[in-house]
């Protein structure tokens, strides 16, 4: 008997640590190291927006949270799209979304089907939106469309001039 339940315990832990491949979407946002003589982290929010331009997710929302009196909030309203569509109406922070302001460099992040935000995301064709503000800077808004629910793996990308860098979406069916 002990020597089943090890084998039992021993196969368990093998498919356990398998990886599990799940349907959702990771998004890539490039970050681009500027050359300025004063240069400040730009704030980032990356969203959802169905074709009739309503938002139908926010995703992530990058800005200075640990301000005094939360002042950092304040700047928001210069993502000017993000903002009229859906920044305005939002109490912040927002837990799961709002984050800190990240550095020069590539990051990632990954949302999984039947898992907020994509979890009461309908079927229907959609666009990625990313934009960013600098202080002492610019203002920039990348789009990438796409359709959901995901039918065959994809990886989209699209690039940004100025504030941004290089914009990746990879969904998995």
């Amino acid at each position: 008997m002990t020597t089943t339940v090890l084998r039992f315990g021993a196969a368990l832990g093998a498919v356990v640590g398998l990886p599990a491949v799940a349907a959702g979407l990771q998004v890539g946002v490039e970050v681009p190291r500027l050359d300025v003589a004063e240069y400040h982290r730009p704030y980032v929010a990356v969203w959802l927006e169905r074709a009739d331009s309503s938002v139908a997710a926010n995703l992530s929302v990058w800005y200075d949270v640990k301000m005094r009196n939360a002042e950092g909030a304040k700047w928001l309203k210069d993502m000017r799209q993000w903002w009229r569509r859906t920044g305005r109406e939002l109490s912040l922070p927002m837990d799961g979304v709002t984050q800190p302001t990240r550095p020069a460099g590539r990051h990632q992040l990954s949302f999984t089907e039947g898992r907020n935000p994509l979890a009461q995301l309908p079927p229907g064709q959609y666009k990625l939106q990313v934009e960013a503000a600098r202080e002492v800077g610019g203002r920039e808004l990348v789009s990438i469309p796409f359709e959901w629910p995901v039918k065959q793996a994809a990886q989209l990308s699209a690039k940004g001039k100025s504030e941004l860098g290089e914009i990746t979406l990879e969904l998995k069916p």
